[in-house]
């Protein structure tokens, strides 16, 4: 592996300042921030802004904005994107770590579809497929896109009279009950179903967001319910929410500390 180059390195701290505060910095700020000598900063600035990487602030001498070149580059990257290959990436990354299946899904109507899978090596595990479709109100997956859904759209998919299908004894059919469990996942950021779409697994789910933060997908873990405990869903809701984070910060979404 060949060595990093200070100067391009340098360079690229100074675009990464302007993800914070108001967007704008001064060449007195950059030094600050990067503890940097004037006489680099200053080269640097001068050579971002030639690119168009930054460009003066009208009206505020000596300040600077990030240019159109950084949104070129990054709209490229989002065209290139792909959410069920890098699902899948991810989805391997967390089955790794816990050793059971792990799904990506997507909303549709008010039914979810499975883009991408990654199998637990255990003898006993959930059977499933990408490309599945199922109610969605049955899913912890399903419940976490449901909880992220405007009340008007939530609303128009699944009405007071809607009759929601069970799966499994455990399954949600009563459209008001639906609705406090997904005031709950709202309010958690974590969905978690226990034997509603297989009466043999629970499930704990995490939101997926795009560059815009919007809910494009969840992320969720299944595990047999042999496998299942108080401590591995603690366990287990922390990973989703980190795989679910890894993903999002993959498909361009920034999450503000």
């Amino acid at each position: 592996m060949g060595r990093l180059v200070p100067a391009v390195t340098r360079a690229l701290d100074i675009l990464e300042l302007f993800l914070d505060g108001d967007g704008t910095l001064s060449a007195p700020d950059i030094v600050r921030k990067l503890q940097l000598p004037r006489t680099t900063v200053h080269e640097l600035v001068t050579t971002l802004a030639a690119r168009s990487y930054i460009v003066p602030v009208q009206g505020q001498p000596g300040r600077y904005r990030l240019g159109v070149r950084p949104y070129q580059l990054g709209s490229r990257y989002a065209e290139q994107l792909d959410l069920a290959a890098e699902g899948l990436q991810v989805a391997r990354s967390v089955a790794e770590t816990c050793d059971e299946t792990v799904h990506v899904a997507i909303l549709e109507g008010t039914d979810v579809i499975y883009i991408a899978k990654v199998d637990s090596t255990h003898a006993v595990r959930m059977v499933s497929a990408a490309g599945r479709r199922l109610p969605a109100h049955c899913t912890s997956v399903g419940k976490m896109l449901l909880a992220s859904l405007p009340e008007p759209e939530l609303a128009a998919r699944v009405p007071d009279d809607a009759e929601l299908v069970a799966m499994t004894p455990n399954s949600i059919t009563d459209p008001a009950a639906l609705r406090e469990a997904l005031a709950r996942i709202r309010a958690r950021g974590i969905a978690v179903e226990s034997r509603e779409s297989n009466p043999d697994v629970s499930c704990v789910a995490a939101p997926v967001r795009d560059r815009t933060g919007q809910v494009v997908a969840a992320l969720s873990i299944s595990v047999p319910m042999i496998r299942w405990s108080d401590e591995r869903l603690a366990e287990l809701e922390q990973l989703a929410a980190k795989g679910a984070a890894e993903l999002s910060e993959r498909l361009g979404h920034r999450s503000v500390a």
